[in-house]
């Protein structure tokens, strides 16, 4: 009987440790699988492209906070694992050096990044409402900060001027300035009455503007 006991409590233990061996030499499996799994960020690197273009998501910088805002800044930077870029003589590189301008990513001229829109604005209300967008800098912009960020911006909306009424008027009307008149720009409409639209040549001019939309309603909201 003891010997029956013994041989049934072995049994456990040994398929304890085969279970434990066999994890233990699985392991180093695992962690090789993981070591060589490519980061997502990559897919958005140039290959053998120029270091200094390459975009921020693909090099860790040395952020220097010191800079003097508005000045241009140099950074020195390091291109992240499984990028690979080059420098102007196709050497291939991983510290380099990068040149912008000392400035916040939310003090960004507003070309330089991309907002969300606004479903919920209203088109014409007084005083002009703001929505919150979230806006992300674009790729070869490179900028101190979050390239992610909360903004205020002002809806679209419309005072209800046509921009077919201004292009008709613009037309058979211009030369008295009653394209401006219209669009809420007195000045400019009084210059063109007593100018004669300068003499023609300011008509020809508004035409051309409100026919491709440069100019607008003088109060900044869109054609209808």
């Amino acid at each position: 009987a003891g010997s029956l006991m013994t041989t049934k409590l072995s049994q456990p233990q040994s398929t304890l440790a085969k279970s434990l061996t066999s994890t233990s030499t699985n392991a180093p499996y695992f962690k090789a699988l993981e070591s060589t799994e490519i980061p997502s960020y990559v897919t958005n690197c140039p290959s053998n492209g120029l270091c200094s273009r390459l975009p921020p998501d693909c090099m860790t910088c040395n952020t220097n906070y010191s800079c003097i805002y508005g000045k241009t800044a140099t950074f020195d930077c390091k291109v992240k694992p499984h990028v690979h870029c080059v420098d102007e003589n196709n050497h291939e590189q991983e510290n380099f050096t990068i040149n912008m301008t000392c400035q916040f990513c939310w003090q960004l001229a507003t070309s330089d990044y991309v907002c969300t829109n606004s479903t919920n604005c209203m088109t014409v209300s007084c005083p002009r409402q703001r929505y919150n967008a979230t806006c992300t800098v674009r790729d070869h912009i490179h900028c101190l900060g979050n390239r992610v960020f909360p903004k205020m911006l002002y809806c679209n909306w419309t005072g209800g001027y046509k921009w077919s009424t201004a292009l008709a008027l613009s037309i058979t009307l211009g030369g008295f300035g009653a394209d401006r008149f219209y669009l809420g720009q007195w000045r400019e409409g009084l210059g063109k009455l007593f100018s004669f639209g300068g003499l023609g040549i300011w008509t020809l001019i508004d035409v051309l503007l409100i026919g491709v939309g440069y100019v607008g309603p003088a109060d900044g909201s869109l054609y209808i």
